[in-house]
């Protein structure tokens, strides 16, 4: 029986992880299995684990107001030393390229302890965006004893790059998350309702006879802090004004850099809701309810063309270029006119948002976890 501790402190770490997880734990005769989180996001992450219904092992708790990069790989280098110690496990799963993912690499690789990568092999080739995660990634693959690649092209990447682990591709994680979840909505009035509350209580009040159609808004990249945060209000601001029969909702990240050139220039608007971050399962629902998506985030870009939503990336470039190819996911960078320009093409071009919401999504059908469990037994 192999001993297996899973590593995560995010909550997009969270929402790939939990499945993977969960497979884990139906395997008892191959794995015991032990979750470590290190609270890199506190409050989200929680809400992902009790919408998994998943309790940590290990906490170590490491968010404090104002964290840097610094002192968060310091906290968990040395909380994670000492779950090694009295864990042991024979596998530390990783997943991404947080710094919660590269902090415990380095102690496993120290531990000289094997390492699965979940999510390997993504790249965007240049150091400084995403930055720090591009990096984060790169280390990680190289001391990985297994690489789970979501696609081809990231296995190929890590082939070429020659990286020596075992290398196997599985698709991403998130559709596993993301189908779980769409399963629950779907088959339960009663969370359908909760939803709808939820949204209410949270700003904004669903009304599916009203014809008003959605843009969803997510954005917290440090790369684009201060200007390019003012270049994306400025864009939802013009969005908002020449279309007054759309709903912009923005869930706004808790990081004060995001926060204020937010409620600064979006405040005001009528047709604009700046709510909390939602939960995975409401976030879920509003974004199987969206016209649009615009974002900066990676796992958006995987999960929204598997509800048939078009997506606008706010980045000049992505480490996830297969849906970009695809034609499921297009570069917007940070342009105010770019952005306003791309979203009103697909809020009134219905061949182009055809085009976009037909396509193939090239992450995978939602066994990711099945197949990394198959190759660990």
């Amino acid at each position: 029986m192999k001993k297996i501790l899973f590593v995560f402190g995010t909550r997009p770490e969270a929402i790939k992880m939990c499945p993977v997880v969960l497979e884990f734990k139906k395997n008892p005769q191959h794995f015991k299995v032990k979750v470590c989180v290190s609270g890199q996001h506190r409050e989200m992450l929680d809400q992902v684990l009790n919408t998994f219904e998943i309790t940590p092992d290990f906490d170590l708790n490491i968010m404090q107001k104002g964290q840097d990069l610094f002192e968060i790989t310091t906290y968990v280098i040395s909380g994670i030393k000492e779950v090694l110690n009295e864990y042991v496990p024979d596998i530390v799963m990783v997943h991404g390229d947080t710094t919660t993912a590269f902090a415990t690499s380095i102690s496993s690789f120290y531990k000289k302890i094997k390492i699965a990568h979940i999510e390997a092999g993504l790249r965007s080739y240049n150091m400084n965006s995403p930055w720090p995660e591009e990096m984060n990634r790169q280390y990680i693959d190289r001391v990985s004893s297994y690489c789970f690649a979501p696609t081809r092209d990231c296995a190929d990447n890590l082939f070429n790059e020659g990286v020596k682990s075992i290398i196997t591709v599985t698709g991403n994680t998130v559709i596993d998350s993301l189908f779980y979840m769409v399963r629950k909505i779907e088959e339960s009035k009663n969370i359908q309702t909760q939803c709808l509350e939820s949204l209410k209580l949270a700003g904004y009040n669903f009304d599916y006879n009203s014809g008003r159609r959605i843009l969803l808004v997510t954005g917290h990249r440090r790369e684009n802090f201060g200007e390019g945060f003012y270049n994306i209000c400025h864009a939802l601001k013009q969005i908002a004004k020449a279309n007054p029969d759309l709903d912009i909702i923005y869930p706004v990240h808790y990081n004060p850099n995001v926060q204020g050139p937010v409620f600064e220039i979006l405040s005001s608007i009528k047709n604009i809701f700046l709510i909390k971050p939602l939960d995975y399962l409401l976030f879920i629902f509003l974004m199987k309810e969206s016209h649009i998506v615009l974002t900066d985030s990676g796992g958006i870009q995987e999960e929204a063309p598997s509800l048939g939503k078009p997506v606008l990336v706010m980045r000049e470039n992505t480490e996830r270029p297969e849906a970009v190819t695809a034609g499921t996911v297009k570069l917007v960078g940070l342009s105010t006119i770019t952005i306003y320009n791309e979203v009103q093409k697909l809020l009134h071009d219905e061949n182009e948002y055809k085009k976009m919401s037909k396509m193939h999504n090239p992450y995978g059908d939602g066994h990711a976890s099945v197949r990394i469990a198959e190759c660990l037994k």
